[in-house]
């Protein structure tokens, strides 16, 4: 027999992932055993005496992980998070740090982060609720009134004054859009009979063969030319309809610049409706920017008086 007797029959080497609650860095640790990692977790991290004895849990649901068969059970590559004496797991830790490089994780990160800078524009100004997207006019209706009132530095009920603000300007887009669609529908209706109409006229007089070429819009130059909007950005305009109600002020204002041969090559649309949908886009930012300075406007002339919601809201000047 071997002269190191037991430990001759030591588990393998388990690789594991290990961070700090609040840390951003993660560390790879090799350990044969739960005390084994518990103290390289402690010379890695760092930790002082006096915030040991520090506890393992699991990053994926703060599960405690104080049993050596239940660590010997545990896959390679599993997560830890080390908590300090006194410390304890949350899931709202994932927004400060523990979240690990997955997807999954990505995801929540981004979410919350979102959501955050989105409170901080209206932190700043209001009025930026106009010239917000719909999906980040739902992104803030939707986070809990208790988060967003701590984010905002705010009562509850101011919080829920506003959400249901935002909510109002989601309807009322959706009713706009409703409005166009409406619209839409009977002058393409319109559009129809006259189309019939004309068929009809042109049955009578003969066959044309000049006719029969139809002008797709995508004619060899409009293949060379690039678009440089997002996939989501082309996707929505594709998709979605009115959709300059759904983006925001700035993706509004990068459809405006794009070169409309791009545009109509990117859509696959031809450059008369690609036109339309730049002129769409335009009115519409014309119409936000309007609010807006209008909003600013009577709050200059209102300065000192809380005769306007909001008005005892902290505010800066918006940047332009």
């Amino acid at each position: 027999p071997s002269p190191q007797g037991p430990a001759a029959m030591a588990a393998p080497l388990k690789r594991c992932l290990l961070r700090r609650r609040d840390g951003r860095e993660q560390h790879g640790v090799a350990a044969s055993c739960l005390r084994e990692l518990r103290d390289k977790a402690s010379v890695i991290l760092a930790l002082d005496k006096a915030k040991e004895p520090i506890t393992l849990v699991l990053a994926e649901d703060g599960t405690i992980v104080d049993d050596e068969d239940y660590f010997l059970c545990l896959p390679s590559n599993t997560k830890f998070v080390a908590l300090a004496k006194n410390e304890k797991w949350s899931s709202k830790n994932l927004d400060s740090g523990t979240a690990w490089p997955s997807e999954s994780a990505d995801e929540v990160d981004s979410a919350a982060e979102k959501w955050k800078q989105l409170a901080r524009q209206l932190k700043d100004d209001l009025s930026n609720i106009i010239l917000m997207s719909e999906e980040d006019l739902q992104v803030l209706t939707d986070v809990p009134r208790s988060d967003l009132a701590e984010e905002l530095a705010q009562s509850q009920t101011k919080v829920q004054v506003l959400q249901d603000t935002l909510q109002q300007v989601l309807d009322r887009r959706e009713e706009e859009r409703q409005s166009r669609q409406l619209l839409e529908l009977y002058l393409q209706a319109l559009k129809n009979e006259d189309s019939i109409l004309s068929k009809v006229a042109e049955s009578e007089a003969g066959p044309r063969r000049e006719m029969d070429v139809v002008d797709t819009g995508t004619s060899s130059t409009s293949t060379s030319a690039k678009t440089v909007l997002s996939d989501q950005i082309l996707a929505a305009l594709k998709e979605k309809p009115a959709p300059e109600l759904c983006l925001d002020s700035q993706d509004l204002e990068l459809v405006l610049k794009e070169d409309t041969q791009a545009l109509a090559s990117a859509l696959r649309w031809d450059k008369q409706r690609a036109e339309a949908l730049q002129q769409a886009c335009d009115q519409e930012l014309s119409k936000r920017l309007q609010q807006v300075q209008t909003l600013h406007s009577l709050r200059s002339m209102s300065k000192g008086k809380k005769t306007l919601p909001w008005g005892d809201w902290p505010s800066s000047k918006r940047k332009k």
